[in-house]
């Protein structure tokens, strides 16, 4: 039975003196001891990160970090969630598993323990290996020492490609790239976040690419700006989910519709919507989803399509497909209600006529397209009644309102919103807005006159969207008035986002770092959060997608 992490301490006293005694295997010892508590069941290895991940808040607190992200640094705190994880594996193994099983666990690290390094050639088809055995080798190959490693890199190479195949994406472009960017424990995390089975879709892996290029901290391009990078708390809704729910609802003559006239598929498009807005999500996804909305809890979300042709690095199919909204602010079975509703909304899109023609126009009509689908808590804040994303928008790492062969033109522009935007999916150029220059920061032409005049928002009280004026949110004590509040006109205003050099240099090395890596001129779609802090706002960057520009 699982236990809190102070019901008694003499019991996690006596695993920590055994352990103390194996400086070196210490590591090695407690994973096993993780690995047991997980395949008994007493706690998840979901449910032992997130309960680690909230200690470590914790303790952050009780040290006087007020502010953490900006306080504490990516290796301290690192450091910090090592130190917690060591300490709730032994506390939770010896109120449930007990010194019996410890002392089985190390004499079994003893007897094996030249075995890591031993293992330096692959002794089964990574093709066709179980999910656990590649994660287990991969981590193994994770471990060794450079010298070692260099001697096994082509394997390890070989297991992450298989992975990616299988959760991410088989286009050989996108694979190019990702076996670079994604190390075994990045492939890990998505696996355990994963609902059902299949990949995670393309508008998925963007976003988790472009996180893991700007996240490393020893990249060529640009300063280090890994502490300022991060995306939502994300989960994923396999790929082949999609076919068990048409299949489970008898809806399966719809898998052809993309073999009709447009003027057909634009007449039977209705019926589709209706039939899968009607349809029953398989059982076991369904308690997966009950789970995913507790560690929401209350938080305003998003469901987001990602089939597996969106933000392909060799075309873009991104905004074809639904994204929905989702409050959250009612009753446990009318929230629960809502995300099935959301789910359906966004199957039901894969049908979309206008998505079958942009397949069409690229010659995509034969690709057995499937749906994947992210879930995702919205960024941002709440204000009395009202949450809203403080700034969401898109950069573009070229220019393309610049002069043609104007030099300032590969410093990127962006796109600025405040509050809710559902322009995130569509291309740039369609969706008018305030466009700022990064190569002289300042506003694109006239755009400084598209600036908003109304904000959409999340009305908590009424479980509901709402568009406001923009003098309704934007006061002098709104979270972030200060630094989007013109005074003298009480109107939204980017200067002070402009003026900053901190802000331009983070934006201007997000897009560099993603363009070089890619090959190609890139769009990412981004949330903002400022962080006020003693000298001045920082910043905190959440990717939400990125894909190519061309």
């Amino acid at each position: 039975m699982p236990t809190g992490p102070l019901r008694s301490i003499t019991p996690t006293i006596d695993v920590y003196i055994k352990l103390a005694q194996f400086p070196i295997l210490s590591d090695r010892i407690r994973l096993r001891m993780r690995e047991e508590l997980f395949r008994r069941g007493i706690i998840s290895k979901t449910d032992f990160e997130q309960e680690v991940k909230d200690l470590a808040i914790e303790s952050q607190r009780r040290e006087g970090l007020n502010n953490p992200t900006v306080q504490e640094d990516e290796s301290s705190w690192q450091r910090r969630l090592d130190t917690v994880r060591d300490l709730h594996t032994d506390n939770y193994f010896a109120h449930n598993l007990g010194s019996s099983l410890l002392e089985q666990l190390i004499d079994e690290v003893l007897s094996n323990q030249d075995k890591a390094t031993q293992a330096v050639e692959l002794t089964f088809n990574p093709e066709i290996a179980p999910w656990a055995l590649l994660f287990e080798q991969g981590e193994v190959y994770d471990a060794l020492p450079p010298p070692e490693l260099e001697k096994v890199k082509h394997h390890l190479e070989e297991i992450k490609v298989v992975l990616i195949k299988r959760l991410l994406s088989d286009q050989l472009p996108f694979i190019r790239v990702a076996k670079h960017v994604f190390s075994i424990k990045d492939l890990n995390w998505i696996y355990e976040r994963l609902i059902g089975s299949g990949k995670i879709g393309g508008k998925a892996g963007g976003m988790l690419m472009a996180w893991h290029i700007l996240e490393k901290a020893t990249h060529d391009f640009g300063p280090d700006i890994a502490r300022q990078v991060t995306i939502p708390d994300t989960y994923f809704i396999g790929s082949e989910i999609i076919y068990e729910f048409l299949l489970q609802n008898k809806m399966e003559r719809f898998v052809n519709q993309k073999y009709l006239s447009l003027e057909e598929m634009r007449a039977q498009y209705p019926e589709i919507v209706q039939n899968c807005l009607a349809g029953k999500i398989p059982n076991y996804i369904m308690e997966q989803l009950r789970d995913v909305l507790n560690r929401l809890n209350g938080r305003p979300y998003v469901v987001r399509s990602s089939s597996l042709l969106e933000d392909h690095l060799d075309y873009d199919f991104a905004g074809k497909y639904a994204s929905v909204f989702c409050p959250n602010q009612g009753h446990p079975q009318e929230n629960f209600e809502a995300l099935l509703d959301a789910i359906r909304r966004v199957y039901a899109s894969t049908f979309n006529p206008d998505a079958m023609l942009e397949r069409q126009e690229h010659g995509l009509i034969d690709y057995d397209e499937r749906m994947a689908i992210m879930i995702q808590p919205l960024i941002g804040y709440q204000y009395g009644r009202y949450f809203l994303p403080t700034i969401v928008g898109a950069g573009l790492s070229q220019n393309p309102w610049a002069k043609q062969h104007d030099n300032r033109a590969k410093d990127g522009c962006l796109r600025l919103t405040l509050g809710l935007d559902e322009r995130v999916d569509l291309p740039m150029e369609e969706g008018k807005a305030c466009i700022i220059s990064l190569s002289t920061p300042d506003y694109l032409n006239d755009s400084q006159t598209l600036i908003q005049k109304k904000v959409k928002v999340v009305d908590l009280e009424d479980n509901d969207f709402k568009l406001l004026p923009i003098s309704k949110i934007l006061q002098v004590d709104y979270p972030d008035g200060r630094y989007l509040l013109d005074t003298q006109t009480n109107q939204l205003t980017y200067d002070h986002l402009i003026a900053d050099e901190k802000f331009i240099r983070l934006m201007r090395t997000a897009l560099t770092r993603l363009e070089k890596t890619y090959g190609v001129p890139v769009q990412f779609e981004f949330a903002l959060e400022i962080i006020d802090t003693p000298s001045g706002p920082d910043y905190k960057l959440y990717i939400l997608q990125c894909h190519t520009a061309v």
